[in-house]
């Protein structure tokens, strides 16, 4: 219930004095006590003094307000506004023309970077709120549901059917308006994402970007690239579990070694490698622990 409501709330919440009924014979005498009269009148006063109020401010930062946290919440938000004007100068890189593409997907790289560091940074100085979180997820949207298939359009259309580009595009802008949504109200996992993170998919498709300027060039036709937007939008909203980076780190040494030499001898191909097999990952765990239950049952 809003602060300062309606006289009627107010006499809900807060019963007056009894009010007492006489009967004399066929009439009915209504007595109204002197206090319950003053209790109307300082309700009728409270409640239009509070209509009139303009309304409380809102507090972004919760707990103690100093001016140390406050340059913490700054900083960290900071890096939130950071990630939309990155992705707000990829759009208008990109709306120049397929030779600012490469550009744009740099500047893209710039959002991932800034989403990866507010998150934790708000952690580790203590100053995470509801607001920095609804803060996070429209910066998302903006920099990889909306300027990340924008650059990627401008990237494919002129090598493969337009209507094709563009539904894969569209698809991604939809997928990840669900996937942000999904993930505001889910409960988290420490171990596994549910589906492919929008800035995971975001930099897949930003850093193909920046590899292959030209699409005609790369290892697959152009055709398939579209494909593998579309296909990497679904595994947006799936519900294969996908590793989280951090468990990722616990890997043996050498299957960080393994990729590091691919790079060296072919970039494109390793990077077309090490995606694939993150990308098939989630779908073998989910069979893996669909078997795991059924047995266990």
């Amino acid at each position: 219930m809003r602060r300062g409501g309606t006289l009627a709330r107010r006499l809900v919440l807060q019963p007056l004095p009894p009010i007492r009924l006489r009967r004399r014979g066929d009439e009915v005498t209504v007595e109204i006590p002197a206090e319950t009269v003053a209790e109307l009148d300082g309700l009728t006063a409270a409640a239009e003094d509070a209509e009139d109020a303009p309304p409380a401010p809102i507090r972004l930062l919760p707990g103690e307000v100093t001016m140390s946290r406050r340059v913490k919440f700054a900083l960290v938000n900071g890096c939130t506004v950071t990630s939309i004007a990155f992705g707000m100068t990829a759009m208008l890189l990109a709306s120049q023309g397929q030779d600012m593409v490469k550009w744009a997907a740099l500047c893209l790289l710039g959002s991932v970077l800034m989403d990866a560091l507010d998150g934790p940074l708000a952690r580790k100085f203590g100053v995470a709120s509801p607001f920095g979180l609804q803060m996070d997820s429209l910066a998302d949207m903006c920099s990889f549901g909306i300027a990340t298939p924008i650059v990627v359009y401008q990237w494919l259309h002129g090598d493969a059917p337009v209507a094709l580009v563009a539904a894969a595009c569209g698809l991604v802008a939809v997928c990840a308006a669900i996937r942000l949504a999904r993930f505001n109200v889910s409960p988290k996992d420490g171990r596994f994402f549910s589906g492919v993170p929008t800035t995971m998919s975001a930099a897949v498709l930003v850093i193909a970007t920046v590899l292959i300027p030209r699409p005609d060039e790369a290892v697959v036709p152009t055709i398939v690239l579209a494909g593998v937007v579309g296909a990497l939008a679904l595994l947006m909203v799936s519900s294969f579990p996908y590793v989280k980076l951090n468990q990722l780190r616990k890997l043996p040494t050498v299957l960080w070694i393994l990729p590091a030499l691919g790079a060296l001898l072919d970039l494109q191909a390793t990077f077309v490698i090490v995606v694939a097999l993150y990308l098939v990952s989630g779908p073998l765990l989910w069979v893996k622990h669909r078997r795991r239950a059924g047995s266990a049952a």
